[in-house]
């Protein structure tokens, strides 16, 4: 297997109030919901840079498709970073995803290891982290 991940699918309890947060609310690219004429297929990908899809399917979905038994909410089984290259942007896309309806979990700080970093959560708890990591800077 190589080491790459071309597409991260989040659970979601809601499609369209998530596809609302993440399209209009964080201002990531989409077609919408495609998907709707099959049973347990109504999915929304947006399109992330280098290739990177990301994705939001209703949990029980995920469950039918996997063919597991669906559980609940666990905000602590993985984060999700973005990186950006000061912290006054920090603050502002800490600001965007609030102001998006998303819950503020820890407010941006200067962090032990010398960057400067905060955590939201999504309408279904997804945790992400807003993070200036002077070692590891976005491209753009």
């Amino acid at each position: 297997m190589k080491a790459r991940i071309s597409v991260i699918t989040l659970g979601v309890d809601n499609l369209e109030a998530s596809l609302e947060f993440y399209r209009n609310g964080l201002g990531f690219p989409t077609e919408g919901i495609i998907g709707k004429e099959f049973e347990h297929g109504a999915v929304a990908f947006f399109d992330l840079r280098n290739g990177l899809k990301f994705a939001i399917f209703e949990r029980p979905n995920i469950a039918h498709d996997a063919g597991v038994a669906q559980t609940g909410r666990s905000p602590t089984e993985f984060t999700i970073g973005h990186n950006v290259t000061s912290k006054a942007e920090v603050d502002a896309v800490m600001a965007q995803a609030i102001s998006a309806g998303a819950r503020a979990v820890k407010p941006a700080q200067d962090t032990f290891w010398g960057g400067y970093a905060g955590y939201f959560q999504d309408p279904d708890d997804h945790l992400w982290e807003v993070v200036f990591n002077p070692a590891f800077l976005p491209e753009d």
